[in-house]
This record gives structure tokens, sequence and C-alpha cells, in this order.
């Protein structure tokens, strides 16, 4: 059903995983006072499996009449979002290389809050893995009991 609790997890990775899309994710201030940002747009791959990540949440929440099928693919979204936070770290620092090779100096920079949504979006699909499979457990039970 779509009202359960993994369902409602596997929304907020979505939502998160959009959120993604539109906030940046590093800012740096150089030494001519210029400000570079970097967000999952600025990097095609970034954005490819934030959209893969996304589109298989939503995916999964339409899969409840398939548990096992749904846990597997929250198993994968979550290997994906791991991905994803790696992606985007290494492309952080790809462009920071990137700024210093053309002879500016970075004199301050920060990840914004934008960076920490695919650890939200990691958090909430363990939590929906974790409700998919006490599911499949009850109705396991449930089964054995008639």
């Amino acid at each position: 059903m779509i009202q359960r609790i993994q369902s409602l997890y596997l929304l907020l990775a979505a939502a998160a995983g959009i959120g993604t899309w539109f906030l940046n994710i590093w800012k740096a201030t150089l030494n001519d006072g210029s400000i570079r940002y970097f967000n999952a747009q600025s990097s095609f791959i970034v954005f490819l499996v934030l959209m893969l990540v996304v589109g298989l949440a939503l995916f999964c929440i339409f899969l409840f009449k398939n548990r096992k099928l749904q846990f597997r693919l929250t198993i994968l979204n979550i290997l994906l979002s791991v991905a994803a936070i790696a992606l985007q770290y290494f492309k952080v620092q790809d462009t920071a290389n990137d700024i210093q090779s053309q002879g500016k100096l970075i004199t301050t920079a920060t990840y914004l809050p934008g960076a920490f949504l695919p650890v939200l979006i990691f958090i909430f699909l363990l939590m929906a893995a974790r409700g998919i499979f006490k599911d499949e457990k009850l109705i396991k039970s449930l089964d054995r009991l008639r």
C-alpha cells in the first residue's frame, strides 16, 4: 500500500534528490573577488546519477505488491546514492583544481547546505529498506501461522 512509512521515506529521498538539482553544493571566493559555485547541474555525471536516484525512488514507491523487488531496487538505490556522494566530492575537488590551474587562488571555499542532501537521501533510503524488510518479515511470519 502506498500509505506505508517506507513509501514516505522513498518520497522524502526523491524530494531531497530534486532539491540537489537546484541548490548549490560548493562556493569558492577567489583572490580577485569573484565567486564560483558548483551544483549538480555543473556536472552531467552527478546530475545523471541524482536523476537515477530520484527516478528509482519514485518507481519503488509503486512496487508495494512486490516487496522483494522493491527491497532489491532500494538497496541498488542506496549504492547509487553512495556513488552520488563520492562523485559530488570528487567533482568539487576537480573544480577546485581547475580554478587553481587557471592561476587563480581560492581564498575561501565552503560546502553549502545542498551538499548534505545526498547524505539525507542515503539515510532516507536506509530507513525505507529497513521498513520494507520488516514488512517482508511480518508477511512471512503470518504465512507460517496459516
